[in-house]
């Protein structure tokens, strides 16, 4: 009996390689000199070591940050790790290793699994560098935002599927309806290939959605059922008694805000050489409660929650932070400084917006006297099937290659045709020879025909430019097997033209492959980012 296996291979191009990454991020990674001033760590092993120094003169809650994990996995199966992971929080020489994400329905596109793996690999590779210490990875569950517009819905097999509710606010806060779960039953009628995987995968999604589960609760199911067995620890920090932790800071940037100038100052410096990220607000906390988060702004010597009936005087805003902080919900601006507040971090894992976002904030975490953590550029990746690489390989492109966007590759095929049978190239140079040719001859006869002669050049030029659109068109007849395959191979490669990471969800992947994929990210991932990964799966029979 023989049953199909598969055989992985992981190739890597540069980052800045690639051509799908901004000028900061490459600068950063080089250890540009114009970024130095807005980070503490080099990306390199002696900076974590001096992250790790540094991290431990900035003590936290340990005690009250295990209450809540443990609170809120209490009911889920755990593995041995996640257990001792878990538990090991309480030691001084235990920190962390976070990413972070919004609660996107199952789990937004594939990039979110690369940046929680990177954060495990990290934790490995620390865990080699400093023996005698522990390090957890830990995902910070965006469960504050409220962009229902790009977090209610997920994509599979090119359909878009759209949560339809009338809840409002928080998304993370929203729970599982009816709705949803009819929504779920519609992506079950196809998902596919039956197996094992879709099996496994229809469960851990009945599990994760379950009526009456919060869509944060949801997310850390999804982690723990999926990424458990590497000790991810998934935390939703939208809790009383961690908010509570961080009122001082609340309370500061509501009655005297200082983000603000310090992230506006950042900006200006920033924008000497590139483009800054995050859009920041005098007042970067929203008003969270009932359903609504909305931003806070000073009206008058008042505190108001837009677009509601909320109004506070300074006392009762701060008798409210006093009682109820975590009606407070940090920004893009703050949740970092509040997530460094909590855990025992060393380094952040974050995507491209997020290292240039991170670079703003620097400021900030000195003047409330935060650790401000190493900064890493996630892992990004791209999967091909065998049929995508058997294209790839048809269409004789190398690793480097793929990564151009369709028109290069038609453009490149076009002139590699043109350049060995039809190029006009030295036509459009024997031109050249007669004007210059022409215009001397004539010129002792009359200066004035050298008009005449560089107006009929002109017509000639213009004739061959319409020849050689047309010598185009006709190679792109002559070559429409190859242009099909550039078509074919970018549409399961590159969607859209853009990176497979930021297109498709992880289902595709996990039904095919199962949680080895998870596995071949994990032995395969770059420790600093700096390299992009291309995972190749061919198959064989195994005789069982």
């Amino acid at each position: 009996m023989q049953s199909i296996e598969f055989d992985c291979k992981a190739s890597f191009v540069p980052v800045s390689d690639t051509g799908y990454f901004s000028n900061l991020v490459i600068d950063y990674l080089n250890n540009n000199e114009n970024l130095k001033p807005f980070f503490d760590f080099e990306l390199n092993n002696e900076g974590l070591l001096a992250a790790i120094e540094k991290r431990r003169t900035f003590p936290v809650d340990r005690e009250k940050l295990v209450s809540v994990i443990q609170e809120q996995y209490k009911d889920l199966e755990l593995s041995k790790i996640t257990e001792n992971n878990i538990i090991s929080i309480l030691q001084e020489n235990t920190f962390t290793v976070c990413s972070a994400h919004q609660p996107n329905l199952m789990t937004g596109y594939m990039y979110f699994f690369y940046k929680i793996i990177h954060s495990v690999k990290m934790a490995q590779h620390l865990k080699r560098l400093s023996p005698n210490d522990n390090f957890v990875p830990v995902f910070f569950i965006g469960s504050e935002d409220n962009d229902f517009d790009e977090l209610g819905h997920f994509k599979y097999n090119g359909k878009l599927y759209q949560w339809a509710t009338e809840q409002t606010g928080a998304v993370g806060m929203m729970q599982s309806d009816e709705n949803l779960q009819n929504l779920i039953e519609s992506l079950f009628s196809i998902l596919g290939p039956l197996g094992i995987n879709e099996k496994s995968l229809k469960q851990t999604i009945r599990k994760a959605y379950k009526s009456g589960n919060s869509i944060a609760k949801a997310k850390q199911i999804f982690i723990n059922e999926l990424l458990g067995f590497m000790g991810v620890l998934a935390i939703d920090f939208n809790e009383h008694s961690l908010k509570d932790s961080f009122k001082n800071i609340i309370k500061k940037e509501i009655l005297d805000p200082k983000a603000f100038e310090l992230v506006k100052e950042a900006s200006s410096q920033l924008q000497e050489n590139y483009k800054a990220q995050a859009f920041f607000r005098p007042i970067n906390l929203f008003y969270l409660n009932n359903g609504i988060r909305e931003r806070i702004e000073k009206v008058d010597n008042q505190f108001v929650v837009m677009n509601s009936e909320l109004i506070f005087s300074d006392k009762e805003i701060e008798l409210e932070i006093d009682e109820k902080p975590e009606h407070f919900s940090p920004n893009v601006i703050l949740r970092g400084l509040y997530q460094e507040s909590i855990l025992p971090n060393i380094a952040f894992i974050g995507g491209g917006s997020e290292v240039a976002y991170w670079m703003q904030l620097k400021k900030v975490f000195e003047y409330y006297n935060v650790f401000y953590p190493m900064i890493i550029l996630r892992q990004s990746g791209l999967i091909m099937d065998e049929k995508t690489d058997e294209l790839r390989l048809k269409l004789d492109l190398n690793i480097k290659d793929i990564f151009l966007r369709t028109n290069e590759l038609v453009y490149n095929l076009i002139e590699k045709e043109k350049v060995k049978n039809w190029s006009l190239a030295n036509y459009k140079n024997i031109i050249e020879l007669w004007e210059e040719e022409i215009k001397e001859k004539l010129s002792k006869l009359d200066n004035n025909l050298n008009v005449s002669v560089i107006s009929s050049l002109t017509k000639v030029r213009k004739q061959f430019d319409v020849l050689e659109k047309k010598i185009n068109h006709s190679i792109k007849i002559k070559k429409e097997i190859e242009m099909n395959r550039i078509q074919s191979f970018k549409d399961h490669a590159f969607p859209n033209d853009s990176l497979q990471e930021r297109y498709e969800t992880f289902m595709p992947f996990y039904l095919e492959y199962g949680s080895r994929v998870f596995k071949d990210i994990l032995a395969n991932c770059s420790i600093f980012g700096d390299q992009f990964l291309i995972l190749t799966y061919r198959t064989f029979q195994l005789e069982t």
